[in-house]
């Protein structure tokens, strides 16, 4: 619609909706608040007929407190006024409702400065004078002080006097105090928190943490990498160990760039002290029983791996193996997974060395075994693909084949990948001849797995696959020829 008829038509609509601003129906407030929102979204609709017709009625009627109880009378709310303030302004929105900061209404200041929060991130605060400056900080504080729950709406507006939210206070405004040379006042907050380093709290103490890290901006466990790759000989080894036990401790964190930076460190110590005694801790630790610790452990044994080469893990890797225990034993298989996916190449020189522990595992009984060798089947095919290693991968296509009837949907993926990434080290046509047997299986369940098989050598490698095909005699009816006319055609 042309602006002209969208100002024309969305002021003759407006004398609806603002009749209906009065209504008591909670449904009917919500579709007002949704057309609102449009109209005055709409190109046409001045600015000036917003300010004098729609914002008297709108804050009369809306910004009540029974508004902020109602979640979706709330949300909608919030949305059509920031939609308004696009329009007139900042200055006309938080004008009107920065007294509101200072409610009784605890869910009422909570929307309050939740709209605040948004006007001024979409359009900035430039104009916004004196005055109302002066108001909006006091009526902040006002409602910080006297918020019980710990949303972070109020954090997201302001954050103070409680220990808590001052530090992640501080973490949000560490990067404008940097940019506005406050360096005197950040070493000063500096020393404020590492004072309160025995907090007994740990919520409050993980936001101490957080603000030191935001003042210092660098991370502790990153610095410990970081030393032990440039300054290894400055520190013991046996401090080399202590710390390697410290860091198994952050394995457990939530954060996923802490758990990396935790299995990079221990690369960097393993080449700095040798990797026989980080690897003993980190295998000891594949008998914890949280997944995610063994998971990062199985990551960091790779990457020791790599640093220091595989000839100086895999030993003791494989001997982990005789080990009776699944979880340990998973944690191997994974290791090996992760090890030859970061290796790549180098993996030609040990493919024949963890065969027989690989063929073990693809015959085991439990699920997981078998799929976690798979796993490690796909890398190793992946890395050595073209290196003279063919006799020992399809030795081991052999036990990996019998799997593919596997319904667990985890295992049989990894099988697929498996073969999948035989197909590359070994060309479609082996896997092809593996194949045919199938195809044409009496029962309907056997002939499916074939043919998926089948389909996926056909898109991976479909000129590869004529070469393969079988000669028949009567050519006519042969299935492989109408299926490759089928599909030029």
């Amino acid at each position: 619609m042309d602006a002209i008829y969208a100002s024309y038509y969305t002021k003759e609509v407006m004398i609806i909706l603002i009749r209906e601003f009065q209504s008591p129906d909670e449904e009917m407030k919500k579709i007002v608040l949704k057309v609102v929102k449009q109209c005055v979204s709409t190109e046409g609709v001045e600015a000036e007929y917003i300010r004098t017709d729609i914002l008297p009625e709108f804050f009369r009627n809306f910004w009540v407190r029974r508004m902020a109880l109602d979640r979706r009378n709330y949300r909608q709310l919030v949305e059509t006024t920031v939609e308004i303030a696009n329009k007139v302004g900042v200055a006309d929105i938080v004008g009107r409702i920065v007294e509101d900061l200072k409610d009784e209404s605890e869910p009422y200041r909570r929307m309050v400065m939740e709209t605040i929060e948004k006007v001024v991130a979409n359009l900035g605060a430039s104009d916004i004078d004196a005055r109302l400056e002066e108001l909006l900080i006091d009526g902040i504080l006002y409602a910080f002080q006297e918020q019980t729950s710990d949303a972070n709406v109020m954090l997201n507006g302001f954050g103070a006097v409680v220990r808590q939210q001052a530090a992640d206070l501080i973490s949000r405004i560490a990067v404008v105090r940097k940019q506005c040379q406050e360096e005197q006042l950040m070493g000063h907050l500096g020393v404020v928190l590492y004072e309160y380093l025995g907090e007994e709290y740990p919520e409050v103490l993980g936001s101490i943490l957080g603000a030191l890290k935001a003042i210092v901006n660098e991370n502790c466990i990153d610095l410990v990498g970081r030393i032990a790759d440039r300054g290894a000989e400055f520190v013991p080894a046996r401090e080399w160990m202590r710390i390697c036990f410290e860091l198994l401790e952050m394995l457990k964190a939530h954060k996923k760039g802490i758990r990396r930076a935790t299995v990079n460190t221990f690369g960097y110590i393993a080449k700095a002290i040798g990797p026989q005694d980080v690897l003993a801790t980190l295998l000891n630790n594949l008998k914890v029983q949280e997944r995610q610790n063994r998971v990062c452990t199985t990551v960091a044994i790779a990457i020791v791996a790599e640093t220091c080469s595989p000839f100086t893990v895999l030993p003791a890797l494989m001997n982990e193996y005789r080990v009776p225990e699944l979880n340990v034993q998973n944690g191997v298989l994974k290791s090996l997974s992760f090890l030859f996916e970061y290796i790549g190449e180098m993996g030609k020189d040990y493919i024949y060395a963890v065969t027989p522990l690989l063929e073990d595992a693809l015959m085991d009984r439990d699920l997981v075994h078998r799929q976690t060798a798979a796993s490690a089947v796909k890398h190793m095919a992946l890395g050595v693909a073209g290196l003279g290693c063919e006799d020992a991968l399809v030795h081991l296509l052999n036990y990996v084949w019998p799997n593919i009837f596997e319904t667990s949907p985890h295992v049989i993926n990894a099988v697929m990948e498996a073969i999948e990434g035989m197909r590359v080290a070994l060309g479609a046509a082996v896997v092809l001849n593996y194949c045919l047997q199938g195809l044409f299986h009496p029962a309907r369940k056997v002939r499916e797995v074939y043919w998926k098989i089948y389909n996926l050598l056909y898109i991976g490698a479909q000129d590869a696959l004529v070469a393969a095909y079988p000669v028949l005699d009567d050519e006519e009816h042969n299935v492989f020829s109408r299926l490759e006319l089928t599909m030029f055609i």
